[in-house]
């Protein structure tokens, strides 16, 4: 084995033991990035790398989306936008035994078109949803269940920063991902609600019914939620049909967002000021995240890790579908460690090699594309499962008598849906093909 080939293998193994350290997955790519090209090449050239390294990472245009999808997520959470959402889901589905339930999945689609981000939106509807869901004595462990599967689909529903990332990562066209992205976010809502309606009535007492309500009450909760589809349809609207691209789109969203809460009232000058103040430490967390995954991918990439991989795979004789399962499966045991951004960066530089010098049978574009939501929807596995199971933890820390075993059992049935969901595009590249084809011809 050459020389740097084993320093390239030692130093994945070290990143793997600092993130079981729980050390920052940054600091833990920059530590190993850095100390790797010194060990191979010598200081001069880490510094030299280090002194232009920043501003070619970060003066990336795409990047500018970034921040302003998350100003926007920020913004949304503030605006009220998740009760509005909940409010028309619950007046259109509420009345059906788990409907409630099913009213939160369908809100939890909305406002992760809305926000982009998992996290905020398995926090933000665990706030308007949980108590309802305890009003009407849903069985706990299907309540935080259903709130912590929902996040998930913050992740792939355009607009996603992790998607964006992705694109970046393997030069994909991020307006393209984003019309893939569309038709496996609504199958991901469909069998979610027949997750849940097969839940009840294997446990009939786990998700009661609530009588109907008022005609005027479903009206009024109906018309509330417009300004919400229009904000959406003018967001991603725009984009899918090249209005604007998608940094313009996402400065559209903003401005859409925070003109409405301004207008009723929900949003003062303080709350302005706490959500630059979020979307700025959470960009700046995001931009370190990045700079580590490049320096760790150069260290990588001279060790000549992800060259042996793609060559040991290659030569395995295995058949394409089979090392793209294994190498899916390697991406849900990755999130049992770490964030799905983390996941993404550290991945996808080892697998994309491999997964480009394997014939399944499309060009280079449509592979992209294929696998970039293959591997998202795998990365949303990671939100839910033990022991990191980040979105698990944001509504434990909300249910605070609710066993953290009992929300993970509560999961277990969205997660067998999702493996349902990589069967079904593994087996139908077309349900992620066909949109991208259909607009962009």
């Amino acid at each position: 084995m050459e020389h740097e080939l084993v320093i390239g293998l030692a130093g994945l193994a070290c990143l793997i033991i600092l993130i079981a350290l729980r050390i920052p997955i940054a600091f833990g790519m920059i530590m190993v990035g850095g100390i790797g090209v010194t060990a191979l090449n010598g200081p001069a050239i880490f510094l030299s790398q280090l002194k232009d390294l920043t501003y070619i990472q970060f003066s990336i245009y795409d990047l500018s989306v970034i921040p302003m999808f998350v100003l926007m997520g920020n913004l949304a959470s503030r605006a009220g936008l998740s009760q509005e959402l909940f409010r028309a889901a619950n007046a259109w589905l509420g009345w059906a035994r788990g409907g409630v339930a099913m009213s939160a999945i369908v809100a939890c689609a909305g406002f992760g078109a809305v926000c982009g981000s998992s996290l905020a939106t398995a926090s933000t509807m665990g706030k308007v949803a949980l108590p309802e869901l305890e009003k009407y004595k849903y069985q706990p462990s299907l309540a935080t269940g259903t709130l912590a599967a929902g996040g998930v689909l913050g992740i792939l529903i355009p607009p996603s920063v992790v998607l964006v990332i992705y694109a970046i990562l393997v030069e994909a066209n991020i307006v393209t991902m984003f019309m893939a992205a569309f038709v496996p976010g609504i199958i991901a809502v469909i069998l979610f609600l027949i997750t849940i309606m097969i839940y009840v009535r294997v446990f009939p007492n786990s998700g009661p019914a609530r009588d109907r309500i008022g005609r005027d009450q479903f009206w009024q909760a109906t018309f509330g939620v417009l300004p919400v589809l229009l904000i959406f349809g003018c967001v991603i609207g725009g984009i899918f049909f090249g209005v604007f691209n998608p940094t313009p789109a996402a400065a559209v969203g903003v401005f859409l967002v925070g003109g409405y809460a301004f207008i009723r009232g929900r949003m003062s000058m303080l709350d302005l000021k706490f959500a630059g103040l979020d979307t700025a430490k959470t960009t700046g967390m995001i931009f370190l995240i990045l700079l580590g995954a490049e320096m760790l991918k150069i260290f990588m990439a001279r060790g000549g890790v992800p060259q042996a991989l793609a060559e040991i795979l290659g030569g395995s004789g295995l058949e394409p579908m089979m090392i793209m399962i294994f190498l899916l499966l390697g991406l849900i045991v990755l999130g049992c460690l770490m964030d799905s951004l983390s996941m993404i960066l550290l991945a996808i530089p080892f697998f994309w090699p491999v997964i480009i010098d394997l014939d399944f049978g499309m060009n280079t574009e449509d592979l992209k594309i294929w696998f970039g939501i293959l591997a998202l929807i795998v990365v949303e596995l990671g939100l839910i499962t033990p022991p990191v199971g980040m979105n698990v933890f944001v509504i434990s820390a909300m249910a605070k008598n609710v066993p953290m075993a009992t929300i993970f059992k509560g999961v277990t049935p969205f997660f067998a849906s999702e493996i349902v969901r990589v069967i079904l595009i593994l087996m139908f590249p077309g349900l992620v093909l066909w949109l991208p084809s259909l607009l962009g011809g």
